[in-house]
C-alpha cells in the first residue's frame, strides 16, 4: 500500500471479517488506529491487525508511506474485492 502525505485508508468501521492483516512499514511515517488505539508507524514496524479489528492507516509524515500488507487467509480476490470469511478465493 502507498499513501500520499495526509492520506488515510480505512476508518472506524473498516474491518476484515475473515483475515488477519500483517502490515510491514517499508518507508515513511504514519499512524495505525486499531480498535481506537493509536500506534506510531516508522520503517521496520510490523503491525498485526487481527480479524475483525477496526482499523485505519494514516500518513502523518512528509513523504509517501509505503507498506507491504499480508492477509492470512487471503482477504481479497484478483479483482480487489473483499472475500467472505472462509473463502480463500481459490477457484477450481
Amino acid at each position: 500500500m502507498v499513501l500520499a502525505v495526509g492520506a488515510a485508508e480505512g476508518g472506524p468501521t473498516n474491518r476484515h471479517g475473515g483475515a488477519d492483516q500483517w502490515l510491514l512499514v517499508m518507508d515513511g511515517t504514519g499512524m495505525a488506529i486499531i480498535n481506537g488505539r493509536e500506534l506510531p508507524l516508522q520503517p521496520g514496524a510490523l503491525v498485526l491487525i487481527e480479524q475483525g479489528d477496526t482499523h485505519e492507516i494514516r500518513n502523518t509524515g512528509r513523504a509517501l508511506l509505503k507498506t507491504v500488507n499480508i492477509y492470512m487467509p487471503p482477504a481479497y480476490n484478483a479483482e480487489g474485492e473483499e472475500l467472505a470469511a472462509g473463502d480463500a478465493g481459490i477457484r477450481q
